[in-house]
């Protein structure tokens, strides 16, 4: 699986065009969301285009999350979301402030408006799943 640190390595070094392909590799890269999941009920509010989030509670009480969105760079997006807390205890989930660990990406910069908006409140779902786990 790829980590943050490596996409990070990688994203710095590439022209703007080619970290929006990055960005859509890793979104078509993120593990399949199954239809019948992307309900309201698992829908990011606030985003442009559609991002739902479905977590999982793995056996030993980590989370792991399902997502999607029917945007390709929205897509990317949740999947770097993912990267900074993908199969990991809630506490620490709660505990990590998912926007600075993004900053180095500095999407506001690279992306349009429209794009960035719906990122805090995908982090905020996501804080908020784990917040109910602990």
């Amino acid at each position: 699986m790829t980590t943050l640190p490596d996409v990070l390595a990688d994203y710095e070094l590439l022209e703007p065009d080619d970290r929006y392909r990055q960005l859509i590799d890793l979104g078509r890269a993120l593990e399949p969301m199954p239809e019948p999941l992307k309900t309201d009920a698992t829908l990011v509010r606030g985003c442009s285009a559609a991002v739902w989030v479905y977590p999982t509670r793995l056996a030993d009480g980590r989370l792991h999350f399902l997502a999607d969105s029917n945007a390709a760079i929205t897509k990317g997006i949740i999947a770097l979301v993912l990267l900074t807390v993908q199969d990991r205890a809630p506490a620490e989930i709660a505990a990590t402030d998912i926007a600075a660990v993004l900053a180095p990406f500095d999407l506001r910069n690279q992306l349009s408006s429209n794009r960035t908006q719906g990122i805090p409140n995908m982090i905020m779902l996501i804080q908020a799943t784990a917040q109910r786990y602990l």
